[in-house]
């Protein structure tokens, strides 16, 4: 038998929920065929949580493609097909990805070790400044944070999931939700999750509070790691620190918990407990444009 889930025609951060929720109910060896038809817009949270639900189950999920011809030319040139086919049973024509103009910094990227996550900082670094500086207005002292945030947030991947991630980097105008543009970075993977890499820690006490939510606050909030090694752990905690300083947000997803340093312009709640449960973790990085000083009456 096989569960189709539906894909939203809107897939970010929060609607990716109605796809986890589908799943919660399918059985663990159920057939998947995932179904975006009707998917006309995604954003980089979204094409990389579909490829770690494909990394997340042991028999290869059916895909079916967009019908949107611009959403198929989007998904292309932000490299998901050429990804998704490994993982996904592709149904529906694939389009050649085109190179040209892209709001997309850094297309959909594999990180499996410490060499990838050089090669993305490297890749990006000069076109995000010019970005950050000269599209959303920030200081220049922005672009150093950005590329330091980028790494340690990839390089959470490499020490935590037991297993390779994927990276994607956007940027564009939030016009319903905020009228400004935006960059994010969208950082996930199907593996350990913060949970049970804590877990790992000598001396770890495991007791009926701790849950997913208490392993996020840990990690995130306190910048707790399960190395020993003084400064590892630390890279969610320095992009907490980064967003503060420049009116961001960040948001961690983990197993059936979610936390999130709320800005001002964002109204989601700091914690989220009780979703549909979700392998390893996902991280998700915005940085508003700035908006110019009003002057004084």
């Amino acid at each position: 038998m096989t569960i189709v889930l539906a894909v939203p025609a809107s897939l970010d951060e929060h609607t990716f929920e109605q796809v986890l929720d589908q799943l919660a109910a399918a059985p663990a060896d159920a057939k998947l065929l995932v179904d975006a038809r009707h998917t006309k817009w995604s954003s980089p949270y979204g094409l990389a949580s579909l490829l770690c639900l494909a990394q997340s189950r042991a028999e290869r999920p059916g895909f079916t493609l967009p019908e949107e011809s611009d959403t198929l030319s989007y998904w292309a040139r932000a490299g998901f097909f050429r990804h998704a086919e490994q993982l996904f049973e592709l149904h529906g024509h694939v389009p050649r990805g085109r190179q040209g103009e892209s709001n997309v910094l850094l297309d959909l990227t594999p990180i499996t070790g410490s060499a990838d996550v050089h090669e993305v900082v490297g890749r990006i670094q000069q076109k995000a400044a010019q970005i950050l500086t000269q599209e959303l207005g920030l200081d220049p002292k922005a672009t150093v944070g950005f590329a330091m945030t980028l790494s340690e947030v990839c390089q959470n991947i490499v020490e935590h999931a037991g297993r390779g991630g994927w990276v994607m980097v956007q940027t564009y105008k939030w016009a319903r939700r905020l009228g400004r543009r935006v960059v994010q970075i969208a950082v996930c993977d199907a593996g350990l999750g913060f949970r049970q890499s804590l877990e790992s820690l000598p001396g770890r006490i495991v007791d009926d509070r701790w849950d997913d939510a208490a392993a996020l606050e840990e990690a995130v909030i306190k910048g707790v790691s399960r190395h020993r090694d003084r400064g590892r752990g630390q890279g969610l905690a320095g992009a907490r620190r980064y967003v503060g300083r420049w009116d961001g947000k960040l948001s961690v997803r983990s197993g059936t918990a979610r936390i999130a340093i709320v800005p001002s312009w964002d109204d989601d709640p700091p914690l989220a407990e009780k979703l549909a449960p979700f392998a390893g973790s996902q991280v998700l990085v915005t940085i508003p444009e700035r908006l110019p000083p009003r002057d004084e009456p």
